[in-house]
């Protein structure tokens, strides 16, 4: 029974991550969704195989894998007996210490009590493989050893699962070697550099057989938190029994030459692919072709364990091979061969049988109108448009149509449709550019004219209001609560001494109550004139010690209004000899408060009306008066 682990052997760390679909794209399986309504792609945990490519791939380092080094840390501190399995990889991986048993003494330097070669369970498993396909009887099986190709057969080839080998992989057989060696108390750490194997650890005995797994970046790590280096230590060997060829297991046909298999390309009945094109491609032949093929396949995900995900580099291949090889050579040369045959004898009577559970993680394939309808969205509309470049990460343009159909990808991943977007936005913003730079230069155009109209306007007020100021005429316009909103200076001194103190804290009396400045018979004709909208004309009253002749008309309807009020005793009215002049300057002050009615009144149509019927009404009274 196995033990779950609800943390994904891989993740996404969504605050370094750069969105480049690098990830994506070389996904062999579409394990990794990308969402529109989804800031970042998401690795989908029940569909991933574990196998490291995205994690390789992501320069941003935004793909973490399952940390195992505080379980580790734990355990080495726990007072528990604890067992380092160590994968002949090694050699590949840290050729910066000079010899393999400086290494072992570094292992042992960070608290384990023992140290393995895995080696060993390669022999043994080895000799398992030459058993079962000399006894196959025409059934062709695939190689169990990786564990990225036993879930990528589980779940997305689960018609295959019958035709994977029923073997556990050499960690497990080195496992259950070591817990016969020690007692079931002892706790074992696997040290290789596999990702994935941190799953298939919990598969056995619910996670009890292999108690953690650290990959090779894991342990340089720990080696740097508890300042382990190679001049501080002395050579210690591994603990027996000794690997033989299985040395050779990073190579990948490795484990076919330490079973002694057949490897002429006549007589062997046994293919080795690894790398992830080989790996698809040997998959998909030997389901469809195997009565064709006639051969076992010996598949590792990874081009054999000389790059795993799991190791600080993956590039130089060839030189990795042959760090290896030296070191299986080195192995090999001091192995006592007898020892090696009677430990071989004595553990091949363990039970190495396993058992798969089909996981079926396919999504069916959507209808076919659905596909078309992404095709025409990325510009694809017939298939000679079907460039299949290869840019998104697939195979083909239909294949990535219909990823995006199962909602696994989006359209933008498409390089091409990416270009055209790309170059019809920067047309639009190119026009857009123009049009922003046309509208500037009208705004600011438009800016130039309201200023200078603005002055203008506040030149002409200045000089109406000074004009205004001059008239011996009073002028005043109220609002319809009779709040002064501008008055002038003869209106001012019509008024009297109230008004003159007043204006020297108010000048021009503006927001003064007219109430409190004229009687009540003078105030209720405004009062009249701003509800009724009617005008009064020339009425004449008595105001303290003058007579006073008023005329008030509304500006604006209910809003506004304003009068014009001459004082009959003073000298330029009284005396026939200026009775014809009095027309005059009516008329030029009239035109005046007009002036000021449309700059102050907001009303500039109404105002105008108003004004011009005063200097009509006035020129027909100027005339009466010139016939008596």
């Amino acid at each position: 029974m196995s033990k779950k682990n609800t943390n994904p052997i891989l993740r996404i760390d969504d605050a370094r991550c750069r969105n480049s679909y690098s990830c994506v794209r070389v996904c062999p399986v579409n394990a990794i969704e990308v969402r529109p309504q989804k800031e970042h792609p998401t690795i989908l945990s029940e569909r991933c195989i574990g196998c490291g490519l995205c994690y390789v791939s992501c320069s941003p380092g935004a793909i973490e894998f399952r940390d195992s080094r505080e379980d580790v840390r734990k355990l080495l501190s726990s007072g528990k007996k604890v067992a380092a399995l160590i994968e002949p990889s090694i050699a590949s991986e840290f050729d910066d210490i000079t010899d393999y048993r400086k290494f072992v003494a570094m292992i042992r330097q960070l608290g384990f009590d023992y140290v393995h070669e895995v080696s060993f369970g390669v022999d043994l498993i080895a000799a398992k493989y030459s058993d079962l396909f000399s006894t196959s009887e025409g059934k062709y099986y695939l190689t169990a050893n990786c564990p990225a190709i036993v879930k990528l057969i589980e779940k997305f080839h689960p018609e295959m699962t019958p035709n994977l080998a029923p073997l556990v992989s050499p960690m497990i057989a080195t496992a259950m070697v070591v817990k016969k060696l020690y007692g079931e108390d002892v706790a074992t750490i696997q040290i290789g550099p596999c990702i994935d194997a941190k799953d298939e650890a919990l598969i056995y005995d619910s996670g009890k057989l292999i108690d953690g797994v650290l990959t090779f970046i894991e342990l340089r790590q720990l080696f740097d938190e508890f300042k382990i280096q190679e001049r501080l230590v002395k050579m210690s060997e591994f603990d027996p029994p000794y690997g033989y060829w299985g040395a050779l297991y990073p190579v990948p046909a490795g484990i076919i030459q330490a079973g002694g298999i057949k490897r002429d390309m006549v007589s062997s009945r046994v293919i080795t692919a690894s790398g992830k094109e080989d790996i698809l491609e040997a998959i998909h032949d030997f389901d469809k072709f195997t009565d064709t093929i006639n051969h076992h396949f010996n598949l590792f995900f990874c081009h054999g364990c000389l790059l795993g995900p799991g190791m600080e580099y993956h590039k130089e291949k060839f030189r990795r091979r042959a760090l290896v090889s030296r070191y299986a050579e080195k192995r090999i040369g001091t192995l006592d061969k007898e020892l090696w045959q009677k430990d071989m004898d004595k553990w091949l009577k363990l039970d190495f049988s396993r058992n798969f559970s089909p996981n079926d993680q396919r999504i069916p394939e959507p209808p076919e109108e659905a596909v078309n309808e992404v095709l025409k969205i990325v510009g694809k509309n017939s298939p000679e448009e079907e460039l299949n470049c290869g840019a998104c990460g697939y195979m083909s343009c239909r294949e990535f149509a219909s990823t995006v159909a199962k909602g696994l990808a989006v359209p933008e991943m498409c390089h091409t449709f990416n270009l055209r977007n790309k170059q019809e936005y920067i047309e639009t913003l190119r026009q857009t550019n123009r049009k922003l730079a046309e509208t500037k230069k009208a705004l600011k155009e438009s800016e130039e004219v309201a200023l200078r109209e603005k002055d203008m306007a506040q030149s002409a007020s200045d000089m109406l209001n000074n004009m205004l100021d001059k008239l011996p005429t009073g002028v005043v316009i109220v609002d319809n609560y009779l709040k002064i909103l501008h008055s002038n200076h003869s209106f001012i001194n019509i008024i009297g001494e109230d008004a003159r103190a007043i204006s020297e804290v108010i000048p021009g009396l503006a927001g003064a109550d007219l109430k409190t400045l004229i009687p009540f018979n003078v105030y209720n004709m405004f009062t009249f004139v701003i509800k009724e909208n009617e005008p009064v004309v020339s009425k004449d009253i008595h105001f303290e010690d003058k007579m006073l002749n008023i005329s008030i008309f509304p500006i604006k309807k209910n809003k506004m209004c304003g009068a014009v009020i001459r004082d009959l005793y003073s000298p330029e009215v009284q005396g026939e000899e200026v009775t014809s002049r009095v027309s005059e300057v009516i008329d030029k002050n009239l035109e005046m408060v007009q002036k000021i009615g449309f700059l102050l009144g907001e009303g500039a149509a109404e105002t105008e009306q108003m004004l011009n019927s005063i200097i009509e009404s006035y020129r027909k009274r100027s005339n009466q008066n010139k016939k008596l």
